[in-house]
C-alpha cells in the first residue's frame, strides 16, 4: 500500500468515532500493537528530541524499505507513534523523506493535543523524514 491509501485508511477509520475519547482510545489501543524497539536502541542516539515523553525510535533497511520500530514512556505518544509507523514503515527511503502526511490535520490530531505533544509529533515526524533521507544514501 502507498503513504497515500494508508493515510486515507487511516482517515476512514478515524471518521467511525463519534468524539475525541473514543478516538484516544483507539489510539492507546494501537500503542499496545506497536513493533516495539530493541532494547540495545534505547538509547540517547535513539531518542527523539522535543518530545515531552522519552520515545525512542530505530529505522533500518530491507529489501529496499525502511523499518521502523519505536517505544515511548507515555501511552498516547506510544499510540502516536504506532499510526506514524503505520504509515511510513515499509515503504522506500524516498518516499519516507517526502512523504506529505495530512491525515494528521484531517482527523484532527494535532488540534486535540497539548502544546508539547503537538511538538512532539512534529519532533516524530521530522526524524522519520530523516531517517528516510539517511537510508536513501546507504
Amino acid at each position: 500500500m502507498s503513504i497515500n491509501e494508508i493515510q486515507d485508511e487511516i482517515i476512514e477509520e478515524f471518521a467511525l468515532f463519534g468524539d475525541w475519547m473514543e478516538r484516544y482510545e483507539y489510539i492507546i489501543d494501537l500503542g499496545k500493537s506497536l513493533p516495539l524497539i530493541g532494547e540495545q536502541y534505547k538509547d540517547e542516539e535513539h531518542l527523539i528530541k522535543g518530545c515531552q515523553s522519552q520515545v525512542w525510535l530505530h529505522a533500518e533497511k530491507d529489501n529496499g524499505r525502511v523499518k521502523f520500530t519505536a517505544d515511548s514512556d507515555a501511552i498516547i505518544t506510544k499510540g502516536i507513534i504506532a499510526l506514524l509507523i503505520r504509515v511510513l514503515s515499509n515503504q522506500s527511503p524516498d518516499d519516507v523523506a517526502k512523504a506529505e502526511l495530512y491525515f494528521i490535520d484531517r482527523i484532527g490530531l494535532k488540534e486535540h493535543l497539548s502544546p508539547t505533544r503537538s511538538n512532539g509529533l512534529v519532533s516524530m515526524v521530522k526524524q522519520m523524514k530523516l531517517y528516510g533521507l539517511a537510508l536513501q544514501a546507504n
